[in-house]
């Protein structure tokens, strides 16, 4: 024996959903039964977006760090008293 929801999704009328006087060949039902939502992808969406901004930062940290690096070793391996200056000059109004 089918349930009444069961029936009523498969196209089955019970009797006693049908109102006296009504002739069951005119009745139509229609039922709307919703979906369950799938979480599946918004879940991995945001994981892959959040691993991904995740590389991006520490990508750009690495950078700096090597940038740093590698100004420091230059610091350190030229000589004493060689430098780069910029010497800026002020004109002098007429």
């Amino acid at each position: 024996m089918r349930t009444p929801d069961a029936q009523l999704r498969a196209g089955h009328i019970p009797a006693h959903l049908i109102p006296e006087g009504t002739d069951p060949r005119t009745v139509v039902v229609v039922h709307h039964h919703a979906e369950t939502r799938d979480w599946t992808g918004p879940i991995l969406l945001a994981a892959v977006a959040g691993a991904g901004s995740v590389g991006v930062v520490m990508t750009l940290c690495l950078l700096l760090q090597v940038a740093a690096t590698t100004a420091t070793a230059l610091a350190a391996a030229a000589p004493a008293g060689v430098g780069l200056s910029i010497s800026l000059k002020a004109r002098k109004g007429k």
